[in-house]
């Protein structure tokens, strides 16, 4: 299976290491990929989800939290 966010689609960058000499040779930079079970359909799978999609799906506490208002 590729490297590939099911959520977002984010896969792999590639890009040049640059050493002190400045010679360059190509490198990757893989997505963070999470094994994650979720619902779908009513039925329990198994998904790769970014890290980052993942933050957004489950979403910040602090965002869900109202703050109290001072009287």
């Amino acid at each position: 299976m590729s490297r590939v966010c099911a959520v977002s689609g984010k896969k792999a960058l590639s890009g040049n290491r640059r050493s002190h000499s400045l010679r360059a040779t190509r490198r990757k930079w893989n997505v963070n990929l999470q094994k994650v079970h979720m619902v779908v359909d009513g039925k329990p799978v198994t998904m790769k989800v970014s890290a980052r999609a993942l933050r957004t799906l489950k979403g910040t506490k602090k965002a869900k939290a109202a703050p109290a208002e001072a009287e």
